[in-house]
């Protein structure tokens, strides 16, 4: 457990869809409390399980749990090294407010066809950054989030990294605590079959359809991500996570294992 104080708190001026998290920064790491259910532990269980995948640890931010004492109440959540190695954090949203006057997210959605939505996305971000690549960038991204179910993947939380003279590059793969149907105060309560409430979840990135979103970002950028975890690597891990009650562990597993299942084509043989 650490003990965090007002000066520690930090806002990344990042917004999610359901709120705000309490944020901190201390000594190089970034804290963040659960707001919502058990952020931190998707958070967590997600980038310990990218280990099993084919990206490499530079693409992605490494969480583990912890729990944080604030005024006086004591938080599940997580941690993660800072990763920006001194560059600001800029958000696809920021990014566009600050060259053309509106926001990336009102310039996809004035187009209705889905495809044309990811396409004007990448092209886009390309022609402001400099940045070559950013489909295939994204096409991993939103393999990651429907195979997690990461609900909370829009324009203020896909972003680039900027340096001192205004140069762009690619940040790893971060925040997938809306993943793993973690909003257990709103959307997705303890108590309820976990497995039922899977076809609920739907994405805000430019479509409300998981399958519909990778399967777009495929054909047009192709395939870049293969998993390879187990079971009992799957149980190994989340378990690990003891600060969170044994319920909410088993659901994890169960939610993981069920969108294994769903998505096997992008699973080695093992």
């Amino acid at each position: 457990m650490i003990k965090l104080f007002e000066e520690d708190k930090f806002e990344l001026n990042r917004a999610s869809s359901k709120g705000n998290q309490l944020k901190f920064q201390r000594d190089g790491i970034w804290y963040k409390a659960d707001y919502l259910g058990y952020e931190g532990l998707a958070e967590y269980a997600v980038s310990k399980l990218l280990r099993f995948s084919d990206l490499e640890p530079s693409e992605y931010v490494d969480y583990e749990f912890e729990q944080i004492e604030y005024n006086g109440n004591v938080y599940n959540g997580c941690k993660s090294a800072d990763f920006t190695e001194g560059k600001s954090l800029i958000t696809l949203e920021q990014l566009f407010k600050r060259v053309y006057g509106e926001g990336l997210n009102r310039v996809i959605y004035r187009t209705e066809d889905h495809t044309e939505r990811l396409r004007i996305l990448c092209e886009q971000v390309e022609r402001v950054t400099g940045i070559t690549g950013f489909g295939i960038y994204m096409s991993k991204l939103l393999t990651v989030d429907s195979l997690f179910l990461n609900e909370d993947r829009h324009t203020h939380n896909i972003a680039v990294l900027e340096d001192a003279r205004g140069g762009f590059s690619l940040a790893p793969v971060f925040d997938n605590g809306g993943g793993l149907l973690s909003d257990t105060r709103m959307d997705f309560p303890m108590g309820r079959d976990a497995v039922s409430m899977i076809p609920q979840v739907k994405p805000k990135t430019f479509c409300d359809d998981f399958a519909e979103q990778l399967s777009i970002a495929e054909q047009l950028y192709g395939k870049h991500v293969r998993f390879s975890f187990t079971y009992q690597e799957v149980c190994d891990i989340v378990n690990a996570a003891d600060i969170y009650d044994e319920q909410t562990r088993a659901r994890v597993i169960e939610i993981i294992m069920q969108m294994r299942r769903k998505y096997a084509y992008l699973f080695q043989r093992v």
